[in-house]
């Protein structure tokens, strides 16, 4: 049953809007729908740049304070779906996308969502982590017995001994 739903979705939600264009265009006019439409474009580029920045500024305020950022993540992907369910031609999808700007609104699909969502962080300046990271432990920089190199500065064989790693630099 669930697969069946996403392609019925997109089927369906372009006739839904058709129909939405017919009405609106049959009630206020031909010119009056091109507005609301070239509108309603210009409404979701500025929501999204308005609340977006400040999307932007409490994930950046939760990752210097140390707290898990999720919530904020969400709420900026759904900033921007419904930025894009704006700018897109269509009454239905722009319904939608005004609700999704609502903070209310995304807290309820938050609440909804995060259940199903494992955040995983690696570590580093942020500060929500669990442990250092293995490369950012301050003692494994100054241990002597650490030997960092990168992909091109080692090879190995297999079983047949060990290679010089500077025989690639030496001339024949």
């Amino acid at each position: 049953m669930r697969t069946l739903i996403i392609p019925l979705l997109f089927l369906l939600m372009p006739l839904a809007e058709i129909a939405a264009f017919i009405f609106v265009g049959r009630e206020v006019g031909v010119g009056m729908t091109l507005l609301l439409v070239l509108g309603s474009a210009i409404a979701g580029a500025v929501l999204l740049r308005i609340q977006g920045f400040g999307v932007l500024r409490k994930i950046q305020q939760a990752s210097q304070t140390g707290t898990d950022p999720g919530r904020q993540l969400v709420h900026g992907v759904m900033i921007v779906i419904a930025a894009f369910l704006l700018i897109i031609p269509g009454f239905i999808s722009d319904i939608i996308g005004l609700l999704l700007f609502i903070p209310a609104v995304r807290d309820i699909g938050w609440s909804l969502i995060k259940s199903r969502l494992t955040i995983v962080t690696t570590g580093g300046m942020g500060g929500f982590s669990r442990g250092p990271a293995p490369d950012r432990d301050p003692r494994r920089r100054s241990d002597p017995q650490v030997i960092d190199l990168d992909e091109d500065e080692f090879s190995r064989t297999e079983g047949r001994g060990r290679t010089d790693p500077n025989e690639r630099d030496r001339l024949k």
